[in-house]
């Protein structure tokens, strides 16, 4: 049922006549294009390349297409690198500049050690913590013999 509703429109739209602009229309349209006309891209190969007007106009050339999409680009890129800064973890920083402890606080944690091991009533040294020394054993000798049925 549609589509035999748009049929009929499209119909009917075909046979009105097309209307033309106005020419004064014509005029205005022509003008306006005329001063909001794009600047001109310089070529790369152009000697006054370095004079900085030239250089604000050919970079003009390149982002005044869509000023407003290259803006939001740089919003975005600054709110990544916002971001990314902002979550940074300095403790490796600091823990890079600390100093390695000295004898005096390293024989203090050892006297702590003894009097938490004597209070637990763990006097002995475990098995773990014991280094065995290295008793080389002789290698065993198997004989191999071959088999034949």
């Amino acid at each position: 049922m549609m589509n035999e509703e748009m049929e009929q429109f499209e119909q009917r739209l075909s046979r009105q006549p097309l209307k033309g602009i106005p020419a004064e229309w014509r005029g205005e349209i022509l003008s306006a294009a005329w001063e909001g006309r794009r600047v001109a891209v310089p070529e790369i190969g152009d000697a006054n390349m370095a004079s900085l007007p030239k250089l604000r106009d050919w970079l003009l050339a390149i982002l005044w297409p869509h000023p407003r999409a290259w803006a939001g680009l740089a919003v975005v890129w600054i709110l990544i690198l916002t971001v990314d800064f902002s979550v940074r973890d300095t403790s490796q920083t600091v823990a890079g500049k600390s100093s390695p402890p000295s004898p005096q606080v390293i024989t203090e944690l050892r006297q702590q050690q003894r009097l938490l091991a004597e209070l637990i009533g763990s006097r002995e040294t475990h098995d773990a913590d014991r280094t065995k020394p290295f008793v080389p054993q002789p290698r065993s000798e198997q004989r191999f013999e071959i088999l034949t049925t």
